[in-house]
C-alpha cells in the first residue's frame, strides 16, 4: 500500500524517520532526561515564592517591617498552649521556652522572642506568643518548621501545644499516596478497557511518564531562576500527565486505525502524525496561549505556574510527536499485542454505530438538544452566584491537624481575629512622627470591630513603628475586609504621616483578591481572543471559532459552580474533604480559566480535525459531523476519563486550593465531553449547517495556511 499524501507531509515525515531511526531517538530522549536531573540536583533552586501583590499597600508595609525591624518579616508562627493549671504555671512556662529557644536556633525564626512577649486570655489558661520569621512563611526551611512543630507536640502532660501556620506543606498528608500515582493507575485501567491490549494502553502512558520526568527536572531548573511555589509542581503534573496521555492515546487510536484497515506499520505513523499529530500541535498549542494569559495577572507567584505548566505541557507535545513515533517504531504491527481478556477490541475510531446513532438523533432535534444543554449547564453553574473569594487559611484545614487545632485554640481563647491580626507599619522621619503614630494606635483602637492594640512597638534606632492590630471578626469575615478599607481611608490616612501603612496576610490575602478582580476581564478576553485566533487559523472558521469559545465559557461557568458548590463544605463539600465553609483563593478561578478554557479546546480540536477531514471526503456537512462524532467518541470519552482521573485524584491532597482545582477541572472536563461535545456541538452545528463552515473572501486573504500536510483526496 503506498504511503498517502498525509504520511508524506512534514508531520508525517518527521514521523516516519523517528519510526525508522527509532533507537536514536529513544537514546537522545534517555540522556535528555539524564542531563535535566542532573542539572536540577546540580542548580535547581528551592520551592518558594513571594505571594504579595506587587503595588499593594500591604507589600509596602511588609518591605518596611524588613527594612527597619533588622531583617524581620511581617509574618510570623503563633504557638498557642493551654493548660488546666493556667498559661502562666511553672509547667507551662518551661515547656514554651523551651520552644522558644529552640526556635531561636532554627533558619527562618528570628531570635529574641521572649516568654513575657506572649499574651494570655481572659480566662488566663490559653496563651499565645508570635515568633517572627526572617524571612516569607513559604521560604521557612521545611526541616525548622517540622521539628518546632515536632517539638510542640511532645509537650508534658497537662499542657498542649500547636503552631499556629503552615510552615510545612504536605505534613497532613505523610504516609498518604500521591495524587499523581493515583491518577496514573486510573489511567493505566481506563487505556487497558479501552485499548484491550498491554502494549497500547503503555505506551501512551510511557510517553506521558518520559515527558513528565523531562519537564519535572526543568522545573527545579526553572526554580532557580525564578520564585516558584510549592504547589507549582503539582499544577504540572496535572498538566504533563493528563495532556501527554491524552495527546499520545489520540495518535495511538489513529495509528491502530491505520493498521486495522491494512496500511504498513511504517506508513501508518506517517498518516496518524500527519492527522492526530497535527490536531495534538494545535491543541498543546491552544493550551499554552491559555497559560500565557496568566503573565497579564500581575502576580508574580503566578508567572513561575504558568511556566512550569507550559513547559510540562510543550515537553509532551514534543515526546507525542517524537518518542511515541519512535515507541510506535518499536511495537510495529503488534500495536495489540498482549491482549486483555474481556476488555475493549478493535480501533477505537471507526464506524462507532451508536455513537453515530446518537448523533443523528440528536440532529434530528437540534433545538431540544440545545435547550436541554444549556439548562442543565446553568444549572450546573448557579451556584457560581453564591462563590465567595478570600484566602483560605487554617480554619479550613482538616481537624486532626496541628495547624487547625492551634486555630481553634487561639479563637476559643482570644476571639476569632486572633487567627488574622493586622500589622499596621509606619515610618517616622521625625519626632512630630513618633507622636503621630501614639494617636495613630489610639485612633485604631477607637475603629469598630478593633478587639486590641497591641502598644506600638519602634525599632532600635526609633525611626519605624509596628502596631499589631486584632479584629473582632475571622480573616475570612466580610467584616474584617470593611476593618482594612475603614483604617486605610479614615485613621492612617488621617495620621499625617506619610508613608504607613496596613499589612499582615489577612491584609495581603484582600489586597491580592481586589487586583485579581480588576485584572480578570483583561485576562478572560486576552485567552479567549488568542485561542479564537488559532482556531481560525487552524480551521478557517470564524463561525466554528466563535461557537468554540461559546460553548467552552459555558462550560467553564458550570466548572465555577460545581466548585462554589464543594467549597461551601455542605454534603458536596464533605465528599471531597471539605467540611466548613470556604472561600476560594483568587488565583483558583485564574489557574482554573487558564487549564480549561485550553483543555476545552483539545476536545473541540480533536472533534472538528475529523468533522472537517470527513467533510472534505463526504462534502456533507451534516454528515461529516456524524462522522465526526462516530470517529472520535469513545477516543475523546476515554481521554476525558483520564484527564479527570489525573486531576479528581488531587482530591486527596490536604491542601484545600489544590482540592479544588482538582475537583473543578475534573468536573470541567466530564462536562466538556459529555453536555458539550456529544449533545451541544452536534445540534449547534446541525443548526448551523453549511454555515459553519462560511469564511469571508476578504478574511482568506488575509488568513496564512497554517496546514501542516497537504489535503487528502476524497475516496472512491
Amino acid at each position: 500500500m503506498p504511503p498517502t499524501l498525509h504520511a508524506t507531509s512534514r508531520l508525517g515525515r518527521l514521523a516516519r524517520w523517528c519510526f525508522a531511526h527509532r533507537w536514536r531517538v529513544i537514546a537522545a530522549w534517555t540522556v535528555a532526561l539524564i542531563l535535566a536531573i542532573a542539572g536540577a540536583r546540580a542548580v535547581g533552586g528551592d520551592l518558594s515564592a513571594d505571594y504579595a501583590t506587587p503595588g499593594s499597600d500591604s507589600k509596602a508595609a511588609a518591605g518596611l517591617v524588613k527594612e527597619r525591624f533588622g531583617g524581620r518579616t511581617a509574618d510570623t508562627v503563633g504557638l498557642v498552649w493551654t493548660s488546666p493549671d493556667g498559661a502562666r504555671s511553672a509547667q507551662a512556662s518551661a515547656a514554651v521556652q523551651g520552644v522558644l529557644d529552640r526556635a531561636a536556633t532554627l533558619p527562618g525564626f528570628a531570635a529574641g522572642t521572649e516568654l513575657a512577649d506572649a499574651q494570655v486570655s481572659s480566662d488566663g489558661r490559653t496563651g499565645v506568643v508570635r515568633i517572627p520569621l526572617d524571612r516569607r512563611a513559604t521560604s521557612v526551611p521545611e526541616s525548622s518548621g517540622a521539628e518546632l512543630r515536632e517539638l510542640a507536640e511532645s509537650s508534658p502532660g497537662g499542657v498542649t501545644m500547636a503552631l499556629a501556620g503552615d510552615l510545612v506543606p504536605g505534613t497532613d498528608d505523610e504516609g498518604a499516596i500521591s495524587s499523581e500515582l493515583i491518577g496514573v493507575l486510573v489511567a493505566a485501567l481506563v487505556l487497558l478497557v479501552t485499548f484491550g491490549t498491554v502494549v497500547a494502553a503503555g505506551l501512551p502512558i510511557g510517553t506521558a511518564l518520559f515527558g513528565l520526568g523531562v519537564s519535572s527536572a526543568g522545573i527545579g531548573l526553572l526554580a532557580a531562576l525564578v520564585d516558584t511555589p510549592d504547589w507549582a509542581p503539582q499544577v504540572a503534573a496535572i498538566m504533563g500527565l493528563g495532556v501527554g496521555i491524552d495527546y499520545a492515546l489520540l495518535i495511538v487510536t489513529r495509528y491502530r486505525g491505520e493498521i486495522a484497515r491494512g496500511a504498513a506499520a511504517l506508513d501508518a505513523a506517517g498518516i496518524a502524525m500527519a492527522t492526530a499529530g497535527r490536531s495534538v500541535l494545535v491543541a498543546g498549542t491552544t493550551v499554552v496561549l491559555s497559560l500565557m494569559g496568566l503573565f497579564l495577572i500581575g502576580l508574580p507567584y503566578l508567572y513561575a505556574v504558568a511556566l512550569a505548566s507550559m513547559l510540562s505541557v510543550a515537553v509532551v507535545v514534543v515526546a507525542a510527536v517524537t518518542l511515541l513515533p519512535a515507541l510506535l517504531g518499536l511495537a510495529g504491527p503488534r500495536i495489540d499485542a498482549l491482549q486483555v481478556p474481556f476488555a475493549g477490541r478493535g480501533p477505537m475510531d471507526g464506524d462507532g454505530a451508536r455513537a453515530a446513532g446518537w448523533a443523528r438523533a440528536v440532529q434530528r432535534r437540534p433545538w431540544t438538544a440545545t435547550i436541554v444543554g444549556v439548562l442543565v449547564l446553568a444549572v450546573l453553574a448557579a451556584p457560581l452566584t453564591g462563590l465567595r473569594l478570600g484566602q483560605p487559611d487554617a480554619g479550613n484545614n482538616p481537624s486532626t491537624s496541628t495547624s487547625r487545632q492551634a486555630y481553634d485554640l487561639l479563637a476559643a481563647g482570644f476571639g476569632p481575629g486572633a487567627n488574622g491580626p493586622l500589622i499596621v507599619a509606619a515610618d517616622l522621619p521625625s519626632d512630630a512622627s513618633r507622636a503621630a503614630v501614639d494617636d495613630l494606635a489610639t485612633a485604631i483602637a477607637r475603629e469598630p470591630g478593633v478587639q486590641e492594640v497591641a502598644p506600638v512597638a519602634y525599632n532600635a534606632p526609633g525611626d519605624a513603628a509596628m502596631i499589631a492590630v486584632t479584629p473582632t471578626t475571622s480573616p475570612q469575615d466580610q467584616a474584617t475586609r470593611d476593618l482594612v478599607e475603614r483604617l486605610r481611608d479614615g485613621p492612617l490616612a488621617a495620621s499625617g504621616l506619610a508613608d504607613v501603612h496596613v499589612g499582615g496576610q489577612t491584609a495581603a490575602a484582600i489586597d491580592q483578591g481586589d487586583a485579581t478582580a480588576a485584572r480578570l476581564p483583561v485576562f478572560i478576553a486576552a485567552v479567549v481572543g488568542l485561542s479564537l485566533l488559532l482556531l481560525l487559523v487552524a480551521f478557517r472558521a470564524p463561525v466554528v471559532a466563535l461557537k468554540a469559545a461559546m460553548l467552552n465559557l459555558i462550560s467553564i461557568a458550570a466548572a465555577y459552580g460545581v466548585v462554589a458548590l464543594l467549597a461551601e463544605g455542605g454534603w458536596a463539600g464533605q465528599l471531597v474533604g471539605i467540611d466548613t465553609d470556604t472561600p476560594v483563593a483568587p488565583f483558583i478561578p485564574v489557574m482554573m480559566f487558564a487549564i480549561l478554557f485550553g483543555l476545552s479546546m483539545d476536545y473541540e480540536v480533536f472533534l472538528l480535525s475529523r468533522v472537517r477531514e470527513e467533510r472534505d471526503r463526504l462534502g456533507s456537512s451534516g454528515e461529516a459531523v456524524v462522522g465526526g462524532v462516530a470517529r472520535t467518541a469513545r477516543v475523546i470519552t476515554a481521554a476525558a476519563l483520564i484527564m479527570a482521573a489525573v486531576a479528581g485524584a488531587f482530591v486527596f491532597s490536604s491542601v484545600v486550593s489544590l482540592k479544588l482545582i482538582g475537583a473543578g477541572i475534573a468536573a470541567a472536563i466530564l462536562i466538556d465531553a459529555t453536555i458539550v461535545r456529544l449533545v451541544l456541538v452536534p445540534a449547534v452545528m446541525a443548526l448551523l449547517g453549511e454555515r459553519s463552515w462560511w469564511l469571508p473572501r476578504w478574511m482568506d486573504r488575509l488568513l496564512p495556511d497554517a496546514r501542516l500536510e497537504a489535503p487528502e483526496p476524497a475516496s472512491v
